[in-house]
C-alpha cells in the first residue's frame, strides 16, 4: 500500500506544482482585473465563463472520462481506435455547435445579460469552447500514459499566454472585456497547438461506431452530472445577478477565486487520483487503499483549509508598490473566503466516494448525485441570497457539496465495501475544529503582531496533535 501512495502522491505533485504555478499566474488576473476592470465589468466576464463552463461539459459528451475507462490498460491498435473513436465524435459535434453558438450570439448575449459587447463575447466563447473540446482527447492521452510534466507544461504554457495576453490587450490596448476574452481565443488555440503531436500520435482515420456508442453511454450520463456539478460551481454567480447587481457578483467572485488555493489542492489530487484508481480497479487491496487515501486527504486538507482562512484576508489587503493585492472596493466580500475553502473540502470528499462508483461503472448514479447538490444549490442560493446577500451564495454552495459527498458516499456503499476509517478521520477533524474555534475566540483580543504568531502555532499544534492521537501512524 505505501508503494501506491508513493506513486499517487509523486504524480500529484507534478500535477500540483504545475497547477499551483498555472493557477497562481492566472490568480495574478485577479487583482489586475480589479485595478483595470469595474465591479461591473468583472461581473459580466464572471458571468460569461459561466456560461462557458456550462457548455464545455455538454461539447465534451462525457468523452474524455470515457477514453480514461476504456483505453486503460488497453493494446496499442485499441487504444488508437478509441482516441480515434473519441477525437472524430467529438470535432464533428463541438464544431457544429460552435458555429450555432456564433451564428447566434446576438440573442444569446441579451438572454443571458452580457450587455457589455455581448456578441463578441458569445463568439469569442464559443471559439474558446470549441478549441478545449478538440484540446480534451489528448490531454486525456497524456494522463492516461501517466506523462504528467508534459501535461503540467502545457497547461501552465495556456496561462502564461492568457496572463500575458491579458494584460496587453486590457491593461496596454484598453480593450476592456472584449480584449479578456480575446485573450482567452488566443490561448486556448495556441494549447491545442502545442497538443498537435500528441493528436498525431494517436489519432487514424478510423472509426468504430460500436466502440463510439458504448463510449458514449459510459459518457452520456457524465453530461447532466457535470452540468450539476457545474451548477453548484458556477449558479450563484447568475442568481447572484439577478436578486443584485453585477458589482455584487464582481465582488463576490474577486473573492471567492481567493480559494483558488484550496481549488488547487482538490484538482491536483483529482487529476492523480482518477487514473491512479482506475488502475488498481481489479486489485484485492484497492478498497483499504481507497481509504486510507481518503483519511489522509480529510487530514491534508482541513488543516490546510484553516490555514488559508486565516491568512488570506491579510493576504487580500497587502500593499505591493503602494497598491493592495485587491482593490479596497472588493474587501468588503472577503467574509465568504473561509466558507468557501472549507466548501472545496467537502468536495474533495465528494471526489473519493466517486472512486468506488466509477471503477464499478455505475456512472448513471453520478447525475443523481450532481441533480441533488444542483438542486440544493439553487434552493438555498434562493432562499440565502436575499437575507444575507453574497454570504448566502457562499453557504448554498458549501451546502451543496455536502449534499453531494453525503450522496456519493451512500451510492458508493452499494458499489464496493470500502473500510472507511471513520474513527482517525474524526481524531484527524477534532484538533481542527478546536484550533479554529480557538482563533475565532483569540482575534478580537490579541494586538496584529502577537495575533501572526498565534494563528502559526495553532496550525502548528494540529500534526502535532495528530501523532499521539494516531492519525499519522505509520501500518500504511
Amino acid at each position: 500500500m505505501l508503494k501506491d501512495l508513493r506513486i499517487l502522491g509523486k504524480e500529484a505533485a507534478v500535477y500540483g506544482l504545475s497547477t499551483v504555478v498555472a493557477r497562481l499566474l492566472n490568480f495574478l488576473l485577479l487583482p489586475f482585473y480589479t485595478h483595470f476592470l469595474s465591479p461591473g465589468e468583472y461581473g459580466a466576464v464572471t458571468t460569461a465563463y459561466s456560461y462557458i463552463a456550462f457548455l464545455n461539459i455538454v461539447f465534451l459528451l462525457g468523452l474524455d472520462q470515457a477514453y480514461l475507462r476504456f483505453a486503460a490498460g488497453s493494446e496499442e491498435a485499441r487504444a488508437e481506435s478509441t482516441f480515434s473513436t473519441a477525437f472524430w465524435v467529438l470535432a464533428a459535434w463541438s464544431a457544429a455547435a460552435a458555429v450555432l453558438l456564433a451564428l447566434m450570439a446576438g440573442p444569446l448575449a441579451a438572454v443571458g445579460g452580457i450587455t457589455v459587447d455581448g456578441p463578441a463575447v458569445m463568439r469569442c466563447s464559443a471559439a474558446i469552447i470549441l478549441l478545449d473540446t478538440l484540446a480534451a482527447p489528448a490531454f486525456a492521452e497524456l494522463r492516461l500514459r501517466h506523462r504528467a510534466w508534459a501535461f503540467a507544461g502545457i497547461k501552465s504554457f495556456n496561462i502564461v499566454v492568457s496572463v500575458v495576453l491579458n494584460i496587453a490587450f486590457v491593461g496596454v490596448l484598453r480593450l476592456g472585456v472584449r480584449g479578456v476574452f480575446l485573450a482567452g481565443v488566443a490561448s486556448s488555440a495556441a494549447t491545442l497547438a502545442l497538443l498537435a503531436p500528441v493528436v498525431v500520435s494517436r489519432l487514424r482515420p478510423r472509426f468504430d461506431g460500436v466502440l463510439a456508442r458504448t463510449m458514449l453511454r459510459f459518457g452520456l450520463p457524465l453530461i447532466p452530472a457535470g452540468l450539476g456539478a457545474m451548477v453548484v460551481q458556477v449558479a450563484d454567480r447568475p442568481i447572484l445577478l439577478k436578486m443584485t447587481d453585477s458589482a455584487t457578483v464582481g465582488i463576490y467572485q474577486a473573492n471567492y477565486r481567493l480559494g483558488i488555493f484550496m481549488m488547487l489542492f482538490v484538482t491536483t489530487f483529482d487529476q492523480a487520483f482518477r487514473p491512479f484508481y482506475f488502475e488498481r480497479a481489479e486489485a484485492p487491496g484497492t478498497p483499504a487503499l481507497l481509504a486510507r487515501v481518503f483519511t489522509l486527504f480529510v487530514a491534508a486538507a482541513s488543516w490546510l483549509a484553516l490555514a488559508l482562512s486565516l491568512f488570506l484576508p491579510d493576504l487580500a489587503r497587502l500593499e505591493l508598490a503602494g497598491r493592495p493585492i485587491i482593490h479596497s472596493a472588493y474587501w468588503e466580500g472577503l467574509g465568504v473566503v473561509p466558507v468557501v475553502l472549507f466548501a472545496y473540502v467537502l468536495h474533495g470528499a465528494y471526489v473519493n466516494f466517486l472512486a468506488p462508483v466509477t471503477i464499478s461503472k455505475q456512472t448513471e448514479s453520478v447525475a443523481a448525485v450532481t441533480a441533488l447538490g444542483a438542486l440544493v444549490n439553487v434552493m438555498a442560493n434562493l432562499i440565502l441570497i436575499p437575507h444575507m446577500g453574497m454570504m448566502g451564495a457562499a453557504w448554498a454552495t458549501l451546502a451543496a457539496y455536502a449534499a453531494m459527498a453525503a450522496q456519493m458516499r451512500w451510492f458508493g456503499r452499494r458499489a464496493m465495501d470500502v473500510p472507511y476509517e471513520w474513527d482517525r478521520v474524526a481524531r484527524a477533524l477534532a484538533p481542527v475544529g478546536a484550533a479554529g474555534a480557538a482563533a475565532w475566540l483569540l482575534h478580537p483580543a490579541l494586538p496584529p503582531s502577537v495575533w501572526t504568531g498565534a494563528r502559526v502555532l495553532l496550525l502548528l499544534a494540529i500534526p502535532a496533535a495528530w501523532l499521539p492521537l494516531g492519525v499519522l501512524r505509520k501500518d500504511l
